[in-house]
Parts: C-alpha cells; sequence; structure tokens
C-alpha cells in the first residue's frame, strides 16, 4: 500500500479520493465507475483505493458523505440570519434542487443511492442518516421562523418531511429534464406548497434561482 509522509498526507490522499470518485460516480454512474480511473484521478494508487474502499457500496456511502460535507456552506450552513425567514427558506430549497454544477452532481449521486440502498442493505444506514440531517436543518430553520413570528405554528418536524418529499419527487423529474417539470416549475411547486402551510404569501420575495 502506498504510504503517505504524514497525517496531513493521509488526509489529503483521501480527499482526493472521494472528490474523484464524486466526480466518476456523478459522471459514469457507480455500476461503471473503475477502480483505475479514481487512482489516477486522485493521483494515487489502484491499491491505495482498494485500500480505503472495500466495496462499490462503500464507495458510494462514503462519496455521498463526502459530498454532503463539502456542500456545507450551500447545503447545511444557515442563510443570512438577518433575511425573512421565508427568503432563508426559498434559498434553503433551491440548495435542495439539481440546479446546474455541483448541486447536479449531488443529485447524481442520491439518484445512486435511492437504487443501491434498495438492493444492498448496508447502504440503508447512510441514508437514513443523511436524510436525518436533512430533515433536522429544515426543521430548525421552520422552528426559527415560527419564533419570529414570521411563520404560522405548525408540527415543523413534519412539514420538514413533506419538504423532502416534493423537492425529491419533484427534483428527479427536473433531472431527467422532464419537459413538463423543469427546476423552475419544481421550485415554484414546492414553495407554493410550503407556503400554505405556513400562512405566508405565494408570492413572496425569494432569491434569484440558484442564488445562496
Amino acid at each position: 500500500m502506498e504510504q503517505e509522509a504524514d497525517t496531513g498526507g493521509r488526509a489529503s490522499a483521501r480527499q482526493r479520493m472521494l472528490d474523484a470518485a464524486v466526480r466518476r460516480i456523478a459522471r459514469e454512474g457507480i455500476d461503471e465507475v473503475r477502480i483505475a480511473r479514481i487512482a489516477r484521478d486522485a493521483g494515487v494508487s489502484p491499491s491505495l483505493v482498494h485500500y480505503h474502499f472495500a466495496s462499490r457500496e462503500a464507495l458510494l456511502a462514503e462519496a455521498l458523505e463526502h459530498s454532503y460535507e463539502r456542500a456545507g456552506d450551500a447545503r447545511i450552513a444557515t442563510p443570512d440570519e438577518h433575511a425573512a425567514a421565508g427568503y432563508r427558506l426559498r434559498v434553503m430549497i433551491d440548495q435542495c434542487l439539481p440546479l446546474p454544477g455541483a448541486l447536479r452532481d449531488d443529485w447524481l449521486l442520491w439518484a445512486e443511492l435511492w437504487l443501491r440502498a434498495s438492493r444492498h442493505p448496508e447502504l440503508r444506514p447512510t441514508a437514513a442518516r443523511l436524510y436525518a440531517r436533512m430533515r433536522a436543518w429544515f426543521a430548525e430553520a421552520l422552528d426559527d421562523g415560527i419564533a419570529r413570528g414570521e411563520f404560522a405554528p405548525c408540527d415543523t418536524g413534519r412539514l420538514a418531511d413533506r419538504i423532502i418529499a416534493l423537492v425529491d419527487g419533484l427534483g428527479i423529474r427536473a433531472l431527467m429534464d422532464d419537459p413538463a417539470m423543469p427546476v423552475e416549475r419544481a421550485r415554484a411547486e414546492i414553495w407554493t406548497a410550503v407556503a400554505a402551510d405556513l400562512g405566508v404569501p405565494e408570492d413572496a420575495p425569494g432569491p434569484q434561482l440558484g442564488a445562496g
């Protein structure tokens, strides 16, 4: 196995491997990914990649976790705390849609997870953990909006689950370039449903599409 000079070197090599895996899985799909290509992209030996990832399922799980962490500023960080709660929530919804670029790549990894987890039980804890984090993120924003008097009281956990379900269902159609569900319409339909639950106007000001 390749030896790294120090802990920092090991961490750097692992991050390069995960970055390369995210790109390859998004571009090719997990079943078509070749360890040799990931190794070449990351500048390490194939044996080191095999050492860290014992199976395709392990590779996909870690790539998803890495993608989620890498998108921290956009996916997990709270938008401007001084902005209106409705605006902040719309930013968060945008950050969960398959917009061009890194968010679309993230979506392609999620699509791989949905299919693989249905057939490979070892991936299900990863899926549950990522969904739990997303649910908590939305619920916290909803609780904050209620506390500030900007949202009507509601069961924030249940509404967070509904938002995620809407994002998943409409987002996958946008990802597949369904002409009846472009990402702009997916975004509008999600907000319309959420606004009704929160007692806010459907035409409340929001960011430009994709802005965070």
